[in-house]
């Protein structure tokens, strides 16, 4: 009705009867409408369900949003009821007035009043926008409290995710965890995975990838129907292997941007049926299924354990893997060995004693605790290396890697010496058919990971035939716990090494 107000004609309240329209003057006469021609009366409603102002205001959007018919108002449950979602806050027609009734009005002795009279008269605009008003206001607030109860929800995530990977272990409860990392927090790890070019250093490194590549089509019984869990998967070709082996399905994760090109990559292969591909991190997601069959994963960083990837792994099989499951690679061990270079120490160490005619040896301080990843030539390796830790995959807890473990190194040659790290990975350690390993020692082919060497400021004579007796503690380092911190205690000496 052209120049029609709401002050000036009073509440004017639409209703679809049939093929025509019908103008109500009021909220009042809108009601009793209701109980009269359709026998609803929402009053009852209210009274039955118990609705505060929320309820009320949801089943007002959902009459409106839905338009329903009497018989969805009749006989409800109660509970829970068809309008419960958040959803239904938003108001459905602007400048509702029945958005802007009190529905404890309606349900007291004045509410009574109105619906039996409409002599009442219709409420004024201004006390009728005022109710709008607040209507919102609840609506705002009720979002507000959502989101804090989502966030709150979040750290209780995070706190259960700690809970669990630490469940049955006797030390301390402290330890800094990838799962307790933010998003944010954890950024910087993924970033560096999104460039090509690590993953084609990683394809590249044929011990590695082909290990992986062997395993999986020697033992096609591993594989065959079974459902694998691809933890950091890149740029997918471990899931390809898995898929081409006769896995019945391959979920693929990764938080990385590198994901993306893996979609193309398994759409490029026609393997987009088995392998489902997705973004974000195994502690975040929800898997598309409640348990897998196999967990396959490069995991592995420099000494083995930098980056703690690995903690990953064994989040995913707490809570995914299934009992009869396993995880490959299933047994890693790391190796320590003396070797007598003392070229290198001239080389990285020494020299800051005389740069140029000056003493710079207060630089040995920062150069000394930093862990270097390089070749080790195998000539200059004066001992066969020795195991302080083995790991497996399958049973491991989280707090077992971190660990402190005495050595004895066989000294074959009388020289200065230091130590270098390697590690060692098995697949199919307890299968029959076929069992494929790779290391990553001085002695054979070079991988992308190389050997860890930790320098001394002053260099340990040993000679031939003589025992290197030694401690070595590893731990994560508390303010970063995708980093590491290893100490040597060696013949009356602490060093403390960083990884990062």
């Amino acid at each position: 009705i052209k120049g029609l107000t709401l002050h000036d004609a009073g509440l004017m309240y639409v209703l679809i009867q049939n093929i025509h329209f019908q103008l109500l003057s009021s909220v009042p006469a809108t009601l009793q409408h209701c109980t009269a021609e359709h026998q609803v009366n929402l009053v009852d409603v209210i009274r039955k369900h118990n609705l505060d102002d929320y309820g009320y205001i949801k089943m007002i959007n959902f009459i409106r949003s839905t338009k329903c018919d009497a018989s969805c108002l009749t006989g409800l449950p109660d509970a829970p009821l068809p309008w419960e979602s958040e959803d239904f806050l938003r108001p459905v027609q602007q400048d509702d007035p029945l958005l802007q009734t009190d529905p404890e009005e309606l349900c007291g002795s004045e509410g009574s009043s109105l619906l039996t009279s409409q002599s009442s008269g219709a409420q004024s605009h201004d006390a009728l926008l005022q109710r709008a008003q607040t209507a919102e206001e609840r609506a705002r607030s009720s979002e507000e409290a959502l989101a804090r109860a989502m966030d709150d929800l979040h750290k209780l995530k995070l706190l259960a995710q700690g809970l669990v990977l630490n469940a049955g272990t006797s030390k301390s409860g402290n330890l800094g965890t990838v799962a307790e990392l933010r998003e944010d927090e954890d950024e910087a790890y993924f970033s560096s995975y999104g460039h090509y070019g690590i993953h084609e250093e990683m394809l590249k490194d044929k011990v590695r990838t082909e290990s992986y590549r062997d395993f999986m089509y020697s033992n096609p019984e591993v594989f065959r129907d079974k459902v694998v869990l691809d933890v950091g998967c890149g740029t997918g070709i471990l899931s390809m292997f898995a898929a081409r082996s006769g896995a019945k399905k391959v979920i693929a994760v990764d938080q990385s941007e590198i994901i993306y090109q893996a979609m193309d990559i398994v759409r490029s292969n026609q393997l987009e049926d088995k392998i489902t591909l997705i973004k974000g991190r195994i502690e975040d997601i929800n898997l598309p299924v409640e348990k897998v069959d196999i967990i396959i994963s490069e995991w592995m960083g420099y000494f083995l354990l930098f980056e703690s990837m690995l903690d990953s792994v064994l989040y995913a099989r707490d809570l995914y893997l299934a009992d009869t499951g396993s995880v490959y690679p299933d047994l890693c061990n790391i190796s320590l060995a003396a070797v007598g270079d003392p070229q290198r120490h001239q080389d990285r160490i020494a020299f800051w004693d005389d740069v140029y005619g000056f003493n710079m040896a207060c630089m040995k301080k920062a150069v000394v605790p930093e862990a270097m990843v390089e070749v080790v030539k195998a000539d200059t390796l004066i001992s066969e290396p020795t195991v302080i830790q083995t790991i497996d995959c399958n049973k491991v807890c989280l707090s077992e890697l971190e660990f402190a473990s005495e050595f004895c190194l066989k000294i074959t040659n009388s020289t200065d010496c230091t130590v270098t790290l390697v590690f060692h990975v098995f697949f199919s350690f307890h299968v029959l058919s076929r069992q494929v390993m790779f290391s990553t020692g001085p002695q054979v082919t070079k991988t992308h990971w190389n050997q860890t060497v930790f320098l001394l400021d002053r260099p340990v004579s040993v000679q031939a035939g003589e025992e290197l007796r030694g401690k070595i503690t590893v731990r994560k380092n508390k303010k970063d716990p995708r980093s590491l911190l290893v100490t040597f205690d060696l013949r009356d000496r602490k060093q403390t090494y960083s990884l990062q």
